[in-house]
């Protein structure tokens, strides 16, 4: 019989070897305490555009590798397929385009183990292309909010870019992803949702930070406003999807009339500010387009991230 694994490090790729391959290479030189650790790769491209890398890796590869592929581009589907296939007590999660620092493992090891969590989630920190505008760098739209190590997180803060997670938790919930969250995003936090609902406990670890590139395709006031749109139309559909019959009404017809309310403003202030500051203005454009998506998400409109 073969030793427990103690950790699986999940990665879901999609269209992206060349990166998929510098993480690969970056997880051989972890910090990892003596503890048993396997990698699990999900490849979400029907065409299988990872699957040189992976051959190559699991020729030489210093842990076990496991190379799976979800035909259909959908990312909760291929999340899904990496839960079960791990084998290890601990699932984590780590985005193909991201970057670990040597003692990642460590540290979100040692804070799980103090505060006794069941997640475990941690800073993403952007790395910015040399030609990436300065308005960019300097707007902040890329970096996410930071806490003291041990602070405890809700959904507003739960992302699976950088996440440990009970496996036992995971499994508890069905799916453990919710597959119709897959192209639109947001399954990530109907998942923390429906954890916390089982009275799972987060924490924050300041220390084990990854690195996230922003392409020159991101790096742009069109995908900002895009994401901005599509982050409302999350929130909305997170919000109702629990909810059945009048109760969803209410609550549908409740952030409706926010999102009409918030939006009016915050035109107005986008207008308003465009004059004396292009950043203000901005920022304020993106809130407008995150109230036109959570208004596009209640007339029944959906906006595709994944898959495309």
């Amino acid at each position: 019989m073969s030793a427990p694994i103690d950790i699986s490090i999940c990665i879901c790729t999609f269209r992206r070897p060349e990166l998929l391959d510098q993480l690969l290479a970056a997880l051989t030189e972890q910090s990892c305490d003596a503890l048993r650790i396997e990698v699990v790769v999900v490849d979400n491209d029907p065409a299988g555009s990872a699957a040189s890398v992976l051959r190559d890796w699991q020729a030489h590869f210093p842990m076990p590798l496991h190379a799976r592929h979800e035909n259909t581009p959908n990312i909760a589907k291929a999340r899904n397929a990496a839960v079960h296939t791990a084998q290890g007590e601990w699932v984590l999660f780590i985005d193909d385009d991201e970057a670990p620092d040597p003692d990642w493992i460590r540290h979100m090891v040692a804070t799980q183990r103090h505060y006794d969590a069941d997640a475990v989630f941690a800073p993403v920190l952007p790395r910015y292309h040399d030609d990436t505008p300065a308005w960019i760098r300097n707007g902040d739209f890329f970096n996410r909010r930071r806490f003291a190590t041990g602070t405890v997180i809700t959904t507003k803060d739960a992302r699976t870019g950088n996440v440990l997670i009970r496996r036992s938790k995971l499994m508890a919930v069905p799916g453990p992803f919710d597959a119709a969250f897959g192209r639109t995003g947001a399954e990530d936090t109907m998942l923390f949702r429906d954890m916390l609902t089982h009275g799972a406990k987060f924490v924050w670890c300041d220390e084990a930070t990854v690195s996230e590139e922003v392409p020159a395709q991101r790096a742009n006031l069109n995908w900002l406003l895009r994401r901005s749109y599509r982050l409302g139309q999350t929130y909305v559909l997170s919000e109702i999807a629990r909810l059945h019959g009048m109760q969803r009404l209410a609550r549908a017809t409740q952030l409706g009339l926010r999102a009409l309310v918030q939006l009016l403003i915050a035109a107005g202030v986008t207008l308003a500010t465009f004059p004396f500051s292009r950043l203000m203005s901005i920022r304020w454009l993106r809130t407008t387009l995150a109230q036109c998506g959570k208004l596009s998400a209640l007339a029944g409109h959906r906006y595709h991230e994944y898959g495309n």
